[in-house]
């Protein structure tokens, strides 16, 4: 489904299929204004994610500022990922590109929690309008709190009902 690129809109480049389950997971939850928000195919891996971002969307972020993007990447345990993407994003965009994803990776919240991906990201949408966080605070997510208190005064009013 694509969005209206003149109203407020939400695209997520998923690094790779679990990621994508995960974000499609986002768009079940019933509060969710699923017409403001669009997952992109998938890439091959949290830098190919970063390439497609700086070729493909960079640009087009400039001719929509209505546009937010996220990243949806593994970290991989790796701390210093979010600082590498980071040193990618243009200047003039850095306030409305996100990096977010589990620190290891998917498989490993999904053993943990005992939900299957869709189920992940319902959970996680879930949490966002309330600011309850309750999934959010789980050891292989709460990382993300920066990039979370960055993004939801962004998305909050025109994603959630």
């Amino acid at each position: 489904m694509s969005v209206n690129k003149y109203q407020p809109h939400l695209l997520v480049l998923p690094e790779d299929d679990a990621n994508r389950q995960i974000a499609n997971g986002f768009l079940l939850y019933s509060k969710l204004n699923s017409r403001a928000i669009q997952v992109l195919p998938e890439a091959s891996g949290w830098k190919d994610v970063v390439e497609k971002f700086t070729n493909d969307y960079a640009s087009t972020m400039r001719q929509y500022p209505h546009r937010i993007i996220v990243l949806l990447i593994d970290f991989d345990q790796d701390k210093d990922r979010l600082d590498y993407v980071k040193q990618n994003i243009p200047i003039d965009l850095e306030d409305r590109v996100f990096v977010l994803g589990v620190l290891s990776e998917p498989e490993k919240l999904r053993s943990d929690i005992k939900k299957n991906f869709e189920e992940i990201g319902e959970t996680l949408a879930n949490d966002c309008p309330d600011d309850t966080n309750e999934l959010w605070e789980h050891e292989l997510l709460k990382h993300n709190k920066t990039e979370l208190a960055r993004m939801v005064p962004s998305v909050k009013s025109f994603l959630f009902n």
